[in-house]
């Protein structure tokens, strides 16, 4: 008897009836997501979205990113139910910057081999962080990469669409001298620098390290600080926007302070930084300890604690803060905008 195209599709590593299988288990994740804006259901060969009526001038903001070597460490750790939040956070993060409200949002799993319940485990984190930042999950893609990845190996990626009045669109132009930095404070590492950590821990080849108690941690294993997920910031940033002439934002990811803050500045504008008002969390000054790394090196790589920047007039401080710290975020004054062309000062 001749097999079947599926039975000769599968003997070559590709499970069509695994992928049907993830899909009805991540349905009931996706439904989670759901908004005014959605037009029909998962399984349609596009993802549809109605635009929200009563912006005089819609302008479309989009995304697309990455939890780059932050994959590996949820491999190895085998918890794959909080990686979609960083999926969603790195690109919802972004657009805010921009003033954007988050619309939807589709991902992108590659896979050695479709485990339906380890997909539908990603898919809950991504959904997880779609009703975080109120954007819907309107679709995606599962491919299986037989012979080009390992069996047990995947890899994730999003993108996001989100909508502003062009008349409010954040950019680099609005910053003065005498305005003030503030910042929110960050989960942890968030999703950057993790090869970095990789080689500072030696995860490669003493995973098991990984799980000891740390007392610098308070505690806590490196394993679930590393893999805390990122903080979205989007509907405290929306909140904000409503009340407060807010002049630029920065999202802190690669590149940390130095790359990411001037971003939000005019030419001939440097934020001012008080290294001393930073909140720099625990893991690191362990990271720095272990890797003998450079403080300059550490604020050119990760968000030190800081995981946004926001400017402000200085009259509208007091007022930033307390809708911040309403909506949950750690918020604190770091600096201050003055002349120069450095971009960042750290002083």
């Amino acid at each position: 008897m001749e097999k079947s195209y599926s039975e000769s599709y599968k003997a070559a590593g590709v499970d069509i009836t695994a992928g049907y299988k993830a899909v009805e288990l991540m349905k009931s994740h996706i439904a989670r997501t759901k908004n005014e804006g959605c037009l029909d259901d998962v399984g349609g060969f596009g993802g549809c979205f109605g635009l929200p009526m009563g912006i005089e001038n819609p302008v479309l903001v989009s995304g697309t990113d990455g939890c780059g070597t932050k994959v590996k460490l949820a491999i190895l750790m085998d918890k794959h139910d909080t990686i979609g939040i960083d999926a969603v956070a790195m690109c919802v993060n972004d657009i805010i910057c921009c003033g954007a409200k988050p619309l939807f949002f589709l991902d992108y799993i590659a896979c050695g081999k479709n485990v339906p319940e380890k997909i539908a485990a990603i898919v809950s984190g991504v959904a997880e962080g779609c009703v975080q930042s109120g954007a819907a999950l309107i679709g995606g893609e599962t491919a299986e990469h037989p012979g080009m990845m390992p069996e047990e190996e995947y890899d994730l990626a999003g993108f996001a669409v989100g909508i502003v009045d062009k008349k409010k669109i954040l950019d680099n132009t609005k910053t003065e001298e005498g305005d003030v930095v503030i910042a929110l404070a960050s989960s942890g590492i968030h999703s950057n620098g993790f090869s970095l950590c990789r080689k500072v821990f030696d995860i490669d080849n003493n995973p098991d390290d990984l799980y000891v108690p740390c007392e610098e941690l308070g505690g806590k294993t490196v394993a679930e600080t590393l893999l805390t997920p990122t903080r979205i910031y989007v509907k405290s940033v929306l909140a904000l926007l409503q009340k407060v002439n807010v002049k630029g934002i920065s999202h802190i990811t690669g590149g940390g302070f130095y790359e990411n803050i001037p971003r939000a500045l005019p030419k001939g504008y440097t934020a001012k930084i008080t290294r001393s008002a930073v909140k720099v969390l625990p893991i690191f000054e362990l990271i720095a300890k272990r890797g003998n790394i450079p403080e300059r090196d550490m604020f050119n790589t990760y968000n030190m604690g800081v995981g946004m920047s926001i400017t402000v007039p200085a009259d509208e401080v007091s007022t930033a803060l307390e809708i911040l710290r309403a909506n949950g975020e750690d918020a604190y004054v770091i600096g201050e905008i003055v002349k120069g062309d450095e971009g960042v000062i750290i002083c």
